[in-house]
């Protein structure tokens, strides 16, 4: 499908415009947070900040969000007033910032974070009834920024709305990042994360305090911050009610975690989602075995190089390539894995390498499911200004979650609106 040409030709600038991702990473990072800082609260959602220990004395922080009103469901007057003045400004286009930084970086007008420790996700309103949801399931997320950048500050507006829209629990995790820490810790992270919430042994100390979340690799905490009660836990989900979800480098860490979940037996996910996920290892646009590195490698923001410096800082080791823990695609054995759903973006790099997953995991597991976005490209789901593509994408979710019917319909992303009167999206299994 043609993409808007407008667009095509704002991205294919801002691709040559940024730094590749080896050499702007902490720019990155810096920029996330002046964006974090940006986004309001959502006052359908109440955000808790939360810790799990792991074995060698680091806590990793985490993020709960619960949805408190139904979806579609109109707030009550007083928190109306409450969410009216906050825009979101987060973007994938955020990618293009560490170029740009040094000279704008003086003229942003920075505000206080009204989201992050907010324990109500209402600004001064803490007092407001609200009416009583009862949330669907757990959903356990992981965030992308290829292991070394992305965090659950830049990440607490998708989450809440996340919460929000599919009436779950999010709690988003902030494993350890690279290359101060390299593979497997962000695996063992999420997957230490994932054992205790299956176990109910997830300790809740530090929820209602006002926790600031740096990128962990910025300091190592022994022990939580914000007090709270370090004896407390959320009690343990229904496992069928635990959905491992992921984008990007978080989509390969929660693929990483089913297979590890599988291999170990300490516990075993039920559901995952992988959005545009990381799972192969190869992005030498002449040795990829797969064309959309090629095709969409230099001129949609996420570039085939960019892709290629986050494997390096990944990465200890030339062994750590066919290791399925770091990419999931070279697993000799995809059996056993939990009812998968994959989103493959149009325009994105990793898009063949998405598909090829999903027909793999397919031929050994009855439940796959695998849909194209169309005029995707890789980190929409920040991108403030993909609103079509993020509604098409929770379409699918909940088709996939909850059933409900998946009518075509025509294309509504960012480009053009599929002006052939394509659908929104391509469904690559033919399993509908």
């Amino acid at each position: 499908m043609p993409i808007n040409e407008a667009l095509f030709a704002a991205m294919k600038a801002a691709s040559y415009i940024k730094p590749n991702a080896g050499k702007s990473y902490k720019l990155q990072r810096v920029a996330e947070e002046l964006i974090a800082k940006q986004a309001p609260a959502n006052p359908k959602c109440r955000v808790e900040d939360a810790f799990a220990p792991m074995a060698d004395g680091y806590a990793v922080p985490l993020r709960v969000f619960t949805p408190l009103v139904a979806y579609g469901a109109p707030l009550p007057e007083a928190l109306e007033e409450s969410s009216a003045n906050g825009t979101p400004v987060a973007s994938a286009i955020s990618a293009i910032l560490p170029a740009v930084l040094p000279k704008v970086l003086p003229k942003i007008p920075i505000k206080e974070s009204t989201s992050s420790g907010n324990t109500d996700g209402i600004s001064g309103n803490a007092n407001t009834e609200l009416p009583s949801v009862t949330p669907r399931g757990t959903i356990l997320f992981f965030h992308g920024g290829g292991w070394t950048t992305g965090g659950i500050n830049l990440y607490t507006q998708a989450c809440a709305h996340m919460a929000v829209r599919l009436q779950r629990r999010v709690i988003s995790v902030e494993y350890r990042l690279a290359p101060e820490y390299r593979f497997p810790t962000a695996v063992k992270n999420c997957y230490e994360v994932a054992r205790q919430l299956f176990a109910g042994e997830l300790p809740i100390s530090g929820v209602g305090g006002s926790v600031d979340v740096d990128h962990p690799q910025s300091a190592a905490p022994t022990a939580p911050t914000g007090g709270g009660d370090i004896s407390a836990t959320i009690p343990a989900p229904d496992p069928d009610s635990i959905v491992l979800f992921g984008d990007s480098a978080g989509g390969n860490l929660a693929a990483a975690v089913s297979l590890m979940a599988r291999d170990r037996g300490e516990f075993m996910p039920r559901t995952q989602m992988l959005l545009y996920p990381v799972v192969g290892n190869d992005y030498n646009p002449e040795t990829s075995p797969f064309e959309s590195v090629r095709t969409n490698g230099t001129d949609y923001i996420l570039t085939a190089q960019d892709m290629a410096d986050y494997i390096d800082m990944y990465r200890s080791s030339v062994a750590d390539l066919t290791n399925p823990y770091f990419a999931p695609l070279t697993a000799h054995d995809l059996s056993n894995q939990p009812r998968t759903l994959v989103l493959s973006a149009e325009y994105c790099p990793l898009r063949d390498e998405d598909e090829a997953y999903a027909r793999r995991l397919q031929l050994v597991n009855d439940n796959v499911s695998c849909y194209r976005i169309h005029d995707g490209i890789h980190g929409y789901l920040l991108n403030t200004s993909a609103v079509g593509l993020v509604s098409t994408t929770y379409r699918i979710i909940e088709h996939f979650l909850d059933d409900t019917p998946l009518v075509p319909a025509p294309g509504t992303g960012t480009t053009a609106n599929a002006p052939e009167g394509g659908d929104a999206w391509q469904d690559v299994l033919g399993t509908d």
